[in-house]
């Protein structure tokens, strides 16, 4: 354990936290950069004294569960994560839920992608990005809280919009079969975390279909490469389906392409250029 060390790079992180960032009022007289000391202790949920000790570097070596309760109230990414518990002489384990933090390269092919529609899903098929054409394909992901914007949740629980289920596309069996399997595959790498747990409770309490499919127990699916979306604006839209495993975030690109001089590339186009307006609305 290296005490100086980590005292050094706990101060550092807990500094670049405003309170606003996880919900605190800023309050009067505010005179230490971040948050304050007992702050981040009350969100750890551990004693001021205790996290007063260890930014002094006179504290004992922290647990697994401290380890865990620093990470969640400083915010730290999964890299600072793996670096906290390094040098508190405790070597991380797997972490405790799918990743979430999408890498700003990631970010930047999505939207270097203009004549394709493109996705990022996290291992429990939550869209964490998305370029301007998935978007006026499928759904302005932006306007949705978080928890509707998981794919699985809603192929299974809705919405349902027009009778469309899960924006029209024509594999949508083969997609929530896939979807299941998946998904209990990724309950395996992350039997502890909650929001895994949650989904699946949700999804079992609310659908006869997914408890079917749960119950078989099957943990393999064949991808699907190539599937048509029932768009409510320019209709069917024929796209090629290819993903890309981003394997240190448990997380998949999704990216959509018509073939070249099709009726489907030409509703691309023409998607890419109205967004997310609605054509057929009334002036």
């Amino acid at each position: 354990m290296d005490r100086r060390q980590l005292a050094d790079f706990l101060r550092s992180r807990r500094e670049r936290i405003t309170p606003a960032d996880v919900g605190l009022p800023a309050g009067p007289r505010r005179r230490t950069p971040g948050l304050r000391r007992e702050e981040v202790a009350q969100l750890a949920f551990i004693s001021t004294e205790y996290y007063t000790r260890l930014e002094q570097a006179r504290g004992p070596r922290p647990s697994r569960e401290v380890l865990g309760g620093l990470t969640r109230a400083l915010r730290l990414s999964d890299v600072e994560r793996d670096h906290l518990h390094h040098l508190a002489g405790a070597p991380p384990g797997p972490p405790p839920g799918p990743s979430r933090e999408v890498r700003p390269s990631i970010l930047a092919l999505l939207h270097r992608l203009p004549q394709a529609a493109a996705i990022v899903l996290s291992a429990t098929y939550e869209v964490l990005a998305w370029n301007d054409l998935a978007a006026a394909l499928m759904e302005d992901f932006s306007a949705l809280p978080r928890r509707d914007r998981n794919l699985v949740r809603r192929v299974f629980l809705g919405p349902r919009p027009e009778g469309r289920r899960l924006y029209g596309v024509s594999d949508v069996d083969e997609f929530a079969a896939s979807a299941v399997r998946n998904l209990r595959a990724t309950a395996g790498r992350y039997p502890d975390d909650p929001e895994v747990a949650g989904l699946i409770r949700d999804l079992l309490d609310g659908s006869e279909e997914f408890a079917r499919l749960w119950a078989a127990h099957d943990v393999c699916a064949a991808p699907t490469l190539c599937k048509t979306f029932r768009h409510p604006v320019v209709g069917p839209v024929s796209v090629n389906c290819d993903v890309l495993d981003i394997s240190d975030r448990d997380q998949q690109v999704v990216i959509y392409t018509a073939d070249p001089g099709t009726p489907s590339e030409n509703a691309l186009r023409l998607l890419s250029v109205v967004g997310t307006q609605r054509m057929d609305a009334p002036l």
